[in-house]
């Protein structure tokens, strides 16, 4: 099996996961599902069925600058497009109650907790180590003891940093589309949800929705941002929120601009927020 992908500049190349580490156990969580210890999903096997109800755009390894700050970073792949209510019920059985029922729309009113569930159970059915490390299940999808592995193949949120470089498609502008009409490219301003994931135009790198129709969790704690180069910045080390990003439909254009910057508690949910996810071969 291979991840067929683009990359940012629309060149096909195929991304070949490589063979999962071996298991390393499991503890039982107060929910009574299983907590990983960045164990192989399923010994190996893989279940494409939820990671085929999403398309993927590969970014080569390098350096970029964002708010004038030069960063590294090693190769990901993110999706096209938000998390659908599809693929989120294929991966973890249901899913909140959203809007409406509308498999194509993206998922919403999920916490980042329950964001990080999704991008585990994805990485288990392509057979692939998870990320996410941690003891327990508590109320509300809380976890307990919570630990993020950038070291192994796997499926996750985006760091801030990746997040940025993918929303501005290669553009200096404020905005991909330049001096366009806002509502051609972007679902903001809006009264009545989310509506169906790609359906206005991406942006240069073929990203969906980078900016408006559901804000999106981002990996990272929210903290001041760097003000000197890194490499493969994965935010602050600790805080009491996680970064949000890119705005909502009901949200003004100011706030889709792709380097705007909201806090969220990470349990916190709305019908504004949602998620997409990132498949990395680890930190370098």
């Amino acid at each position: 099996l291979m991840f067929s992908a683009c990359t940012a500049s629309g060149e096909p190349e195929e991304i070949a996961p490589t063979a999962p580490k071996s298991d390393s156990g499991t503890a039982s969580s107060s929910s009574g599902t299983e907590s990983s210890s960045s164990e192989s999903g399923n010994g190996g096997e893989r279940d494409s069925s939820i990671y085929n109800l999403l398309r993927w755009v590969e970014f080569q390894g390098g350096k970029a600058k964002v708010n004038s700050v030069e960063f590294s970073f090693s190769a990901y792949s993110v999706s096209a497009t938000e998390v659908t209510q599809a693929a989120y019920a294929e991966a973890m059985g249901g899913m909140p109650d959203q809007p409406k029922d509308a498999p194509e729309n993206p998922v919403v009113n999920v916490s980042w907790f329950d964001a990080v569930l999704f991008c585990n159970e994805l990485s288990k059915s392509m057979g692939l180590d998870t990320a996410y490390v941690y003891s327990s299940v508590g109320d509300k999808n809380y976890l307990q003891a919570l630990e993020i592995n950038y070291g192994v193949e796997a499926f996750r949120l985006a760091t801030e940093i990746e997040w940025e470089i993918a929303a501005h498609g290669g553009t200096n502008t404020m905005f991909y589309w330049g001096t366009d009409k806002a509502s051609d490219y972007v679902y903001y301003g809006q009264t009545s949800g989310p509506t169906r994931v790609g359906s206005y135009p991406p942006n240069p790198y073929g990203l969906y929705d980078m900016a408006g129709n559901v804000a999106e969790w981002v990996n990272d704690w929210y903290g001041a941002f760097p003000t000197k180069a890194m490499d493969n910045y994965t935010g602050a080390t600790s805080g009491t929120a996680r970064v949000v990003r890119g705005g909502g439909w009901s949200d003004p254009i100011k706030d889709c601009a792709p380097d705007v910057r909201e806090k969220k508690d990470p349990l916190y949910t709305a019908p504004t927020l949602g998620f997409r996810v990132v498949y990395s071969r680890g930190l370098l």
